[in-house]
C-alpha cells in the first residue's frame, strides 16, 4: 500500500501495517510519542492494521485529537478503578475536557475526596501492568446484552439513543473492564503514567436536575510529568483567581438561590464596573459606524418561529402568556433587529447599516452546568447586526476583526482565529445553498488573509444558518475562552424576506452578519477578574483612590482631596475610621484599591501627601499636583478605536 505524509512524500508498505509500526520506521522517537493516527481524514487507534493507499498523520500530545485520546484512555482507566474498589459502581460518562477530563458514576458508600489516594493506588497499579486496550464492534443487540448484563442502566439510556441512528457501536476493554466508547484510545494503560486526580462534585445525569444525583470526579493527564506539574500549579493560581471567590470578596455581584439560579445581581461596586465597560462599548461602537438599538425583553412566539430559532432552541426559552397569545423571553437579539432594519424599504445608499445593542436575553441552562458569571440564565449579549452587499462583505468582515480585537488587546488577552465551516457531507442540514456558501466561505478566508492573521479552519464547525469566524481570547494564565463570534446568516435574510433597493431600482436580497466582541457581558467580567486576577486596571476599579487621613486632624485637607479627585471624575472615599493607618492600608490593599493617598500631620502643612500604589508599594511623599497626576494617567480609559 502506498502511504503519504504532510509534507506529500510517499512510501510503500506492506498491507496490513500498522500506525505504530510507520511512526517507528519514521524514527523511534517518534514512535514513542505517538498516541492515534489520522489515516485518510479518519482518527485511528495506533495498532489498528492499515490496507489501503492514503494519506496519514501521526498524532501525539501536541495535536488536540492526541491529547483527547489519551484523556478518554485515562477516563477508562479511573473507571475501572472505581468499579473495582466500589463493587456495584453503574458508569455514566467519561468525556474529554479543557486539560483534563471527568468521569460520572453512580457510586455507593462513595466517601469523597479522601478516596482519591486509593483510586490513584489502584490506577498506578493498572498502569505499570501497561494491559492493552482492544477496541470491538458490535450490533446493537449484542451491546444491550452485553451492558444489560452488567447492569449498566446508563449506558442502555445510551445506547438507545443510537438505535436507530444506524451509527456503529464499539466497546473498548482492558483486563476486565468494558466501556462503551466511540475511541480511539492509546495503545495501551502504560501510556498514562502522569495523571492526577482533582476534585469531585454532584452532577445530575445528563444535566438533568430531574434526574439521579451522580458522583463526578475530575482528573488530567499528560505526557510528561514536567508538563503536570505545571498544569497543578496553573490550576492552584487559577483557584485564587476564581471569578466566583474573587467577586464575593471585592462585593461585585452575588448569585443565590433566593434570586434564582443562574440570575446575576450586580452589587454596587460591580454595577460601576459593567457600565464603565458598556459606556466605553457605546463610545466605540457610535465611532465605528454603529447606530445603538433597543429591543424589548419579550416578543411573541410566532417571530421566533419565523426565524427559525423555535426549532432549535425551544428547549432552552421561557413561554408565557400574554392575552391569550404566547410569547418568549427572547433567547436572542436578532429577530428585533430584523424588525428595526425591515420596519421600511431600504436603499443601497443606506449600506452597509450595522446596528448594535447591549441586549439582556434569557436562556434555561440546566442547573448542573451553571457557573458563577460564565454560564448563567440571564445574560447580556453585546449584539451587532451588519446589513450588507455582497462586494461589501468582505471590507465589513474585516473591520469587525479589527474591531474585535481592539477589545481584546485593550486587556491585554491573547487570541486564536478559527474558520467554521459546512460539513461538505451532510450539507442538506444547512439553509442556504453549498455554492452560496463556498463564496462567502471564501470571502471570509480572503478577509483574514488579506488582515495577515493567523487562523485555523474547522470543517464542520459552522452553525446551520451559516459559516463563521470565532476569536478564543487567551488570559494571563494561557487558558483560551470563547471570545467574540462573527457569524454569517444565509437563514434570515430568507426567512424575513429582507432586501434592498439596487442601483438599478429592483430588489436584492441583502447580506447579513452577527457579530458579538465581548460574547456575553457577564461572562467577559468573569474572564477579566480571573485575567486581572483582581487588580482591576484603573479605569474599571470600582473605587479608584483611597483617602487616608492618619488622624482626625488631617479629615478637612482629605474632604478637600476628595472634591478635587471627584471633580477630575475620579472614583474616590475617605477612610478616616479609628483604625491604625497600617490596617486601613491592609484592608485597601485586599480590596484592590489602585490607589492610596495618605495625609499625616507633616503632609498636612507642606501641601504634600503620600502616595501608595496597589501592587507596588509605598511612592513615597510628593507635591499633591504630582500625585494627581500619576492617579490620572492610571485611570486614563483607553482610546478609541
Amino acid at each position: 500500500m502506498r502511504i503519504i505524509f504532510p509534507d506529500s512524500s510517499a512510501k510503500e508498505y506492506e498491507a496490513g501495517t500498522t500506525g505504530l509500526e510507520i511512526a517507528g520506521d519514521i524514527s523511534p522517537g517518534l514512535a514513542r510519542n505517538a498516541l492515534i493516527v489520522r489515516f485518510n481524514g479518519e482518527l485511528l487507534d495506533l495498532k489498528e492494521p492499515l490496507y489501503d493507499d492514503g494519506s496519514i498523520e501521526i498524532l501525539t500530545f501536541r495535536d488536540e485529537e492526541g491529547k483527547k485520546a489519551l484523556r478518554y484512555s485515562c477516563s477508562h482507566v479511573m473507571a475501572s478503578a472505581v468499579q473495582k474498589l466500589y463493587p456495584g459502581t453503574k458508569l455514566g460518562i467519561g468525556p474529554s475536557i479543557d486539560d483534563g477530563f471527568y468521569y460520572d458514576f453512580d457510586i455507593p458508600d462513595f466517601t469523597g475526596i479522601s478516596a482519591f489516594e486509593e483510586i490513584t493506588a489502584e490506577m498506578k497499579r493498572q498502569v505499570k501492568e501497561d494491559i492493552p486496550f482492544i477496541r470491538k464492534e458490535m450490533s446493537f443487540e449484542e451491546a444491550v446484552a452485553l451492558f444489560d448484563g452488567k447492569g449498566e442502566k446508563y449506558k442502555i439510556e445510551l445506547l438507545d439513543e443510537l438505535r436507530d441512528t444506524g451509527e456503529s457501536i464499539s466497546v473498548y476493554s482492558h483486563g476486565d473492564f468494558v466501556d462503551l466508547c466511540r475511541g480511539p484510545h492509546v495503545p495501551s494503560t502504560g501510556y498514562m503514567k502522569h495523571f492526577d486526580l482533582l476534585s469531585t462534585a454532584g452532577a445530575y445525569w445528563r444535566g438533568d436536575e430531574k434526574n439521579m444525583m451522580l458522583t463526578r470526579i475530575y482528573a488530567t493527564v499528560f505526557d510528561s510529568s514536567k508538563n503536570l506539574k505545571e498544569h497543578l500549579s496553573m490550576l492552584e493560581e487559577a483557584k485564587k483567581r476564581d471569578h466566583r471567590k474573587l467577586g464575593s470578596e471585592l462585593g461585585l455581584f452575588t448569585i443565590g438561590n433566593e434570586g434564582g439560579p443562574g440570575l446575576v445581581y450586580w452589587l454596587p461596586a460591580g454595577t460601576i464596573v459593567r457600565e464603565e465597560l458598556e459606556n466605553h462599548w457605546k463610545k466605540a461602537h457610535v465611532k465605528a459606524g454603529y447606530q445603538l438599538v433597543s429591543t424589548p425583553h419579550i416578543a411573541p412566539v410566532d417571530l421566533w418561529k419565523t426565524s427559525g430559532h423555535y426549532d432549535y432552541y425551544r428547549d432552552n426559552m421561557y413561554f408565557l402568556k400574554i392575552d391569550k397569545g404566547e410569547y418568549a423571553l427572547k433567547p436572542m437579539n436578532c429577530p428585533g433587529h430584523i424588525i428595526i432594519y425591515n420596519h421600511r424599504k431600504r436603499s443601497y445608499r443606506e449600506l452597509p447599516m450595522r446596528l448594535a445593542e447591549l441586549g439582556m436575553v434569557y436562556r434555561y441552562e440546566k442547573s448542573g452546568v451553571l457557573h458563577g458569571l460564565m454560564r448563567v440564565r440571564g445574560f447580556t449579549v453585546d449584539d451587532g447586526h451588519i446589513f450588507c452587499t455582497e462586494d461589501q462583505i468582505v471590507e465589513e468582515i474585516q473591520q469587525v476583526v479589527r474591531f474585535a480585537l481592539y477589545f481584546l488587546k485593550i486587556h491585554n488577552f491573547g487570541y486564536s482565529i478559527e474558520l467554521s465551516l459546512m460539513d461538505r457531507e451532510h450539507t442538506d442540514k444547512y439553509a442556504g445553498e453549498p455554492e452560496e456558501w463556498s463564496k462567502v466561505e471564501l470571502a471570509l478566508a480572503k478577509a483574514l488573509d488579506e488582515m495577515g492573521e493567523e487562523y485555523r479552519s474547522v470543517p464542520g464547525e459552522a452553525v446551520f444558518y451559516g459559516p463563521k469566524i470565532d476569536i478564543k481570547m487567551k488570559d494571563a494564565l494561557g487558558r483560551f475562552w470563547q471570545g467574540p463570534t462573527i457569524q454569517f446568516d444565509f437563514n434570515i435574510p430568507q426567512r424575513f424576506n429582507l432586501t434592498y433597493i439596487g442601483n438599478d431600482g429592483k430588489e436584492h436580497r441583502v447580506f447579513m452578519v452577527h457579530r458579538a466582541l465581548y460574547g456575553s457581558l457577564e461572562r467577559f467580567i468573569g474572564n477579566l477578574i480571573e485575567h486581572y486576577s483582581g487588580n482591576l486596571p484603573g479605569w474599571l476599579a470600582p473605587h479608584q483612590v483611597v483617602i487616608l487621613p492618619i488622624t482626625g486632624s488631617q479629615l478637612g485637607k482629605a474632604e478637600e482631596l476628595e472634591s478635587i479627585l471627584t471633580d477630575s471624575d475620579i472614583r474616590c472615599r475617605i477612610d478616616d475610621r479609628s483604625e491604625t493607618v497600617g490596617y486601613r492600608i491592609r484592608e485597601a490593599e485586599t480590596g484592590k484599591v489602585p490607589f492610596m493617598l495618605i495625609i499625616g500631620e507633616r503632609e498636612a502643612g507642606s501641601g504634600m501627601v503620600s502616595l501608595r500604589i496597589h501592587g507596588s508599594g509605598d511612592k513615597g511623599s510628593m507635591k499633591l499636583d504630582e500625585a494627581i497626576e500619576i492617579v490620572m494617567a492610571g485611570c486614563r480609559r483607553p482610546e478609541l478605536p
